[in-house]
């Protein structure tokens, strides 16, 4: 016996020869072990009388079960967040001044044309919905919707809707620009009109806060899966209601790594909005020198609140920070990196490594101390030798005796020209008595040289 199962696949269309997404049925037989597949539409939309577009719905007539308009289409009412493909779960018709729910176990049949009833009669109560229903004009055409696999921002100017085992749904969007044209156009050229750049709805990500009026559960887990730099300029591009959505359903680290991609204005207004509790439970996953530039953009009040809900020992390490000059050296350096004394052995300094908690982003090379009890630099080696020397090879042994240092109050900008001249990964910054207080990464020095829109376009290199 087959069982059928749906299932998504791709088609190829005729208009162009353009990819296009539809549902295919797969039948699966047991005994043989053997998959058949038939799609459950044809792929030219544009001749498909089971494919529906938004924009040939609204404003439709609907009749009654003998031909006579009792109303037309105002909007198309779907579920959403119960399945992958939003169901069809009735109409918002008008009538004589007047909006009422036509729920869809009562059309007999949905088309270009208009609707037509199942009933002779129908409840002409005012239209009021329930939780978890979406108005397709109202709240989704014309709004901004993440496309998740082409990492970008889409404006829907059209949405697909289809039939498949006798029940319609929110198939995809369209994006193209014939879509707008389509609905300017009268009904009689849509139909000759060809060009659909449709986007999978499996593939679209929807806000709540583009339907406030009802609760949504709308989940945003599969923007954590997004590398930071392009959550990040998805967050940034999307209007603020709808990028605070995100920021607020997000995990304490992946906010973190995503606000550390964004521009200081975004970042503020993000961290401005938060509750003190969860703004300072991020700013403690953060680099410590990006947490003091993002505190230090803050108004005062909020930035001693947050800094006094931070453990210890993070907001310690911040309040370090702030107290340099911005355009010093100490106002860029970080205090996440590796010392360890030199005694130490290349085995028991990859174990300290390992041990570390939080891990800084960069670790390439190693401080060396004087002793456990005396932080005073006395050399440096590169993570890489460590690793390649035998285990009992003491740091002192490997190290550079001379490494190349700056003062907490020399500019940065000397601080990024250091670095280009000497080709260096990072430089370490140390007091009077060479006890280092942290490092400037190339990162920084790039920070430093760089026009903000162009640190923009830049990855982190060792993000």
């Amino acid at each position: 016996m087959n069982v059928p199962q749906i299932v998504r696949g791709r088609w190829l269309c005729p208009l162009g020869e353009m990819p296009y997404n539809i549902l295919v049925t797969m039948y699966s037989n047991p005994h043989n072990n053997t998959q058949t597949f038939e799609p459950t539409w044809p792929a030219n939309p544009a001749i498909n009388e089971e494919m529906l577009f938004l924009s040939q719905l609204i404003g439709q007539p609907i009749l009654d079960k003998q031909n006579e308009k009792i109303a037309s289409i105002k909007d198309v009412i779907v579920r959403i967040g119960t399945q992958t493909y939003p169901p069809m779960s009735g109409l918002v018709a008008r009538a004589s001044g007047r909006d009422f729910f036509i729920p869809i176990s009562q059309i007999q049949s949905l088309d270009e044309r208009g609707a037509k009833l199942a009933t002779y009669s129908v409840n002409l109560q005012p239209f009021a919905r329930r939780d978890g229903e979406v108005l397709l004009g109202k709240d989704v055409l014309d709004k901004q919707l993440v496309d998740l696999n082409g990492r970008r921002v889409i404006r829907v100017n059209d949405l697909q809707l289809a039939r498949a085992d006798g029940e319609y749904f929110l198939a995809g969007v369209d994006v193209g620009a014939q879509a707008l044209l389509r609905r300017l156009a009268p009904i009689a050229l849509f139909i000759k009109m060809p060009g659909h750049q449709i986007i999978d709805w499996a593939d679209v990500e929807y806000f709540a806060s583009d339907a406030p009026a009802v609760r949504l559960k709308v989940s945003h887990d599969r923007l954590a899966k997004l590398h930071p730099v392009e959550l990040a300029r998805i967050v940034e591009s999307l209007p603020y209601a709808q990028g605070t959505e995100i920021v607020e359903s997000l995990d304490d680290q992946t906010v973190a790594d995503a606000l550390e991609e964004m521009t200081e204005a975004r970042q503020a207004d993000f961290l401005e909005a938060m509750e003190g509790d969860r703004a300072a439970d991020v700013l403690e996953k953060m680099a410590p020198d990006e947490a003091a530039d993002l505190i230090g953009a803050l108004p005062e009040d909020k930035a001693e609140q947050i800094l006094e809900l931070m453990e210890a020992e993070e907001s310690a390490e911040v309040k370090q920070l702030l107290s340099y000059p911005e355009d010093d050296a100490g106002g860029v350096m970080t205090t996440e990196f590796v010392a360890v004394p030199q005694q130490f052995t290349a085995q028991e300094t990859i174990d300290y490594i390992r041990a570390m908690e939080p891990k800084p982003d960069l670790i390439y090379y190693v401080y060396a101390l004087e002793s456990r009890d005396d932080n005073r630099l006395v050399g440096v080696t590169s993570l890489l030798d460590v690793i390649l020397a035998p285990p009992k090879t003491r740091i002192a042994d490997i190290m550079n005796r001379e490494p190349l240092t700056a003062k907490p109050d020399e500019s940065d900008e000397d601080i990024a020209r250091t670095i280009a001249e000497y080709n260096l990964l990072a430089l370490p910054i140390v007091d009077e008595a060479n006890h280092i207080l942290g490092i400037v990464t190339v990162d920084d020095a790039l920070d430093i040289v760089l026009p903000e829109s162009w640190r923009q376009r830049l990855p982190k290199i060792f993000s």
